[in-house]
């Protein structure tokens, strides 16, 4: 289940990403609405799977509260889930 919540972060982070620094710019600088359309309606379905996979990664392998908070930031901020997962590979 951890290898999965994994590959949903790694999807979620590059959505996110591709949101702000691709379909936003397009839309507001082109005034080409249909990418944020596109790519938010991608994003939210991930950042939805993420939030659930955190929820059970978490309480299958007995994650404290504050592991839990920081994967929550994570999915906010950009690059938010690549640094969340290089603290997942450093302390299995």
């Amino acid at each position: 289940m951890l290898a999965t919540f994994r590959w949903v972060a790694y999807l979620e982070g590059i959505s996110f990403l591709l949101l702000l620094g691709v379909a936003m710019p397009l839309k507001y600088a082109y005034g080409q609405p249909l990418m944020v359309q596109i790519v938010g309606w991608i994003h939210g379905i991930l950042f939805t799977a993420y939030a659930a996979l955190l929820a059970t990664v978490s309480s299958d392998l007995g994650w404290p509260a504050r592991k839990v908070a920081l994967g929550l930031l994570a999915s906010v901020l950009p690059f938010g889930p690549f640094v969340f997962d290089r603290t997942l590979r450093k302390h299995r």
